[in-house]
């Protein structure tokens, strides 16, 4: 009888291990908002990492992070690094490409409280009298990555603060109130 638990354990942890493996590293999130504000508005906030405190959900909570700031003030080579509390841990982003009104692309290398590289990659495009901003957030998931996935949505989860931040940014652009918080 012990021996049917054992192996029908070991069979049952050997699944799940499988189910693990099975599942895909890549993950890319895409949220998407409409301004009336001009490219060159929404592309100054996302250029500058200065101005990322905001409108970017993460540093909402944590107001008190330590923050430093390197290279250019802005654009291709800018840099900032934040420790915070558990819920933005710590980690540095890269400004690895700035087109101008068009693109931004940002390496993140977390440190805390997981080990990992993602990029987040905006895109603005006229859209009527405004602009489209899509902010897409991608990357690999580890072992330890896809076993969270199994019970946690990354699109859920990641999407739901992009959400915030593009509302907030939308705001921002909009009415250049920094105070005002965005409605969601």
């Amino acid at each position: 009888m012990m021996q049917k638990i054992f192996v029908g354990l070991i069979a049952t942890i050997g699944s799940f291990l499988a189910l693990i493996l099975l599942q895909p590293s890549d993950y890319r999130v895409l949220r998407t908002m409409v301004t009336s504000a001009p490219a060159a508005a929404v592309f100054a906030q996302i250029d500058d990492f200065h101005r990322w405190q905001d409108w970017s959900p993460w540093a909402k909570r944590d107001p008190a992070a330590k923050v430093s700031f390197d290279g250019p003030a802005s654009g291709e080579g800018a840099i900032f690094a934040w420790s915070g509390n558990n819920e933005v841990g710590e980690g540095r982003m890269t400004l690895t490409e700035s087109r101008p009104a068009e693109a931004v692309r940002i390496k993140t290398d977390l440190v805390r409280p997981f080990v990992g590289t993602s990029y987040s990659d905006f895109s603005l495009k006229p859209e009527g009298g405004g602009t489209s901003v899509s902010w897409t957030i991608s990357g690999q998931n580890d072992f330890i990555g896809k076993a969270i996935c199994l019970f946690v949505s990354m699109d859920n989860v990641l999407g739901a603060e992009m959400e915030k931040g593009l509302a907030s940014l939308k705001v921002l652009v909009e009415t250049g109130d920094k105070t005002k918080p965005a409605q969601n």
